[in-house]
């Protein structure tokens, strides 16, 4: 397992407009005409599932057709008088609930849409796949409650688009359908599980988040089609096409709420022929926030932690458990973790308690980790961790992927699979002893010019069981040359039944990173988790 620190910078690319919104619908086979009288032997109307089974090679060829042709962005006609509205008056936009698509249906599953504005520009066009056939659903006015924003001429405008759209569900209760998952911005999606505040975000794909030679590409779910559901439908399907400069893909999400919502996702993705290739390919990325937590408090905030995922977890087709608690590093940092294969990764947040955060409004103990289990065989790569600055909990600054060690030639198709579970307090654990805090500081012993300690808990059982109280439990510690542990020690803390290792290790070259690796071992047995811990350039 090889961790390489590298520093970068990341920015946003833009795009220019277009004028004008054209549709282009792909054909979908209708049921028949309700004026044709039926029969004893007439076939019954298609089902959501044999509607959305073909349709997703269908859009393929639309991707591969895509990727195939020079890039065109998807026109915006969004209004001068939309692009000029303030934070609150875009806020102030809301959809009416009582207009959400198939509310008069009485289905489990409802969709409402947002409304382009300051921040969202660029329309994404949506459909519907019914027994009916392909219907669009166009933006209309009379859908969004304009507040106080009576300046606005929205009869005037046409069909603009929409900026995205959520989807509703009964996750905790049957009295309230609530907001299952959003899908708005780039190929951004979230989702929750039950008892759950929004927190961190997927994305379809990143091109050149790190490793690129220009500013970082965000491909666009440029259309969407929903597959209408039936009564008593417990997922919803959704589909995506992706457009970018440098690639297209077709996407299907099929999305099954409960205490942990899964996202089972399907992508077919085509690399453009181009002057300039992809250097870092993430599939499946995660994007999170870390302000400042245990590990790296904030003395002038009176909350102990701000962040939506406090650390990296990742199991590797070896059967290593690795855990990197994140940072918020001052200036761009990216690790990354090589690997035959690989069973999962997740932006995670593990501490759940209210106590550790201390903010009634944003509710930090309530967002959700999320894992995604790959579907097949990768094959080789590695998980990368990127992690930028950030002066306040405004900006997400932490982004995770996968990153396959050979891309398909320009017009062949990439084929991948694999399911996001939004987890809340049942989270996807290691088979040993997993890392529950991370402490960095002194205690009453001074430390050395140059030395740093860390202070690590383990939690949990080993194969279902907890550890003896008198178990033999040893720490394996190790560093890179440019770095020297200087004293290690384990034990057991009574208080809470954790198993602690301090650590103190001396930086030995200033101008290189240092990269730690512990785990603890019983005997021969590895009984933890690996914690891993990277010290960047002074």
């Amino acid at each position: 397992m090889l961790a390489l620190a590298v520093l970068l910078a990341a920015q946003a690319g833009a795009r220019a407009a277009a004028p004008e919104l054209p549709q282009a619908p792909l054909q979908v086979a209708a049921a028949p005409s309700a004026s044709v009288a039926a029969s004893a032997t007439a076939p019954a109307a298609p089902s959501a599932a044999s509607i959305a089974a073909p349709f997703f090679d269908r859009l393929g060829e639309r991707a591969r057709s895509l990727a195939g042709q020079p890039y065109a962005p998807v026109p915006s006609r969004t209004p001068q008088a939309l692009k000029d509205l303030s934070y609150d008056q875009a806020r102030d936009i809301r959809f009416r609930p009582d207009h959400a698509v198939w509310r008069s249906l009485g289905l489990p599953f409802e969709l409402m849409f947002f409304h382009l504005g300051k921040y969202q520009t660029e329309p994404v066009r949506m459909h519907e796949l019914s027994p009916d056939g392909e219907r669009a659903l166009p933006y209309r006015p009379e859908d969004f409650d304009y507040g106080a924003n009576t300046a606005l001429q929205p009869a005037a405008w046409g069909d603009i688009g929409h900026a995205g759209f959520r989807v509703h569900y009964p996750l905790n209760g049957s009295a309230y359908k609530d907001e299952l998952i959003v899908f708005q911005g780039a190929s951004y999606f979230r989702a929750l599980g039950a008892g759950q505040h929004y927190g961190l975000s997927a994305r379809g794909l990143a091109v050149d988040s790190a490793g690129g030679s220009g500013p970082e590409e965000f491909p666009r779910f440029t259309d969407f089609w929903v597959v209408r559901p039936e009564a008593g439908a417990k997922v919803l399907t959704v589909f995506a096409l992706l457009d970018s400069p440098r690639v297209a893909g077709a996407y299907r999400f099929d999305i099954q709420p409960g205490q942990s919502t899964a996202v089972n996702v399907q992508a077919r993705v085509f690399l453009r022929q181009t002057t300039q290739p992809i250097r870092t390919l993430g599939i499946a990325p995660l994007t999170s926030m870390f302000q400042f937590g245990e590990n790296q408090p904030n003395k002038d905030d009176f909350r102990p932690e701000v962040h939506d995922s406090d650390g990296l977890m990742v199991a590797s087709g070896t059967g290593e458990w690795l855990w990197r608690p994140l940072q918020n590093p001052r200036w761009p940092l990216v690790t990354s973790f090589a690997m035959p294969s690989l069973r999962g990764f997740g932006l995670m947040q593990r501490d759940r308690s209210f106590a550790s955060y201390e903010d009634p409004e944003a509710r930090y103990e309530k967002r959700p980790s999320a894992w995604v289990t790959p579907v097949g065989d990768w094959g080789a790569g590695r998980v990368e961790l990127m992690q930028l600055p950030t002066p306040d909990e405004t900006n997400d600054n932490i982004v995770a992927y996968w990153v396959p060690a050979q891309l398909p030639a320009a017009g062949q198709p990439l084929n991948l699979a694999w399911r996001i579970d939004w987890q809340g307090d049942a989270q996807q654990r290691p088979p040993a002893l997993w890392v529950s805090q991370t402490r960095a500081g002194r205690g009453f012993a001074a430390l050395a010019a140059g030395e740093r300690q860390f202070v690590i808990d383990f939690n949990g059982t080993v194969g279902g069981k907890p550890l003896p109280d008198n178990a033999a439990v040893q720490a394996v510690v190790s560093s890179n040359d440019a770095g020297r542990i200087t004293e290690q020690n384990v034990y057991r803390v009574d208080a809470t039944g954790a198993w602690r290792l301090t650590l103190r290790v001396q930086t030995l070259d200033p101008a290189r990173p240092v990269e730690l690796r512990a785990y603890l071992r019983s005997g021969a047995d590895t009984v933890s988790e690996t914690w891993t811990q990277i010290l960047p350039p002074q």
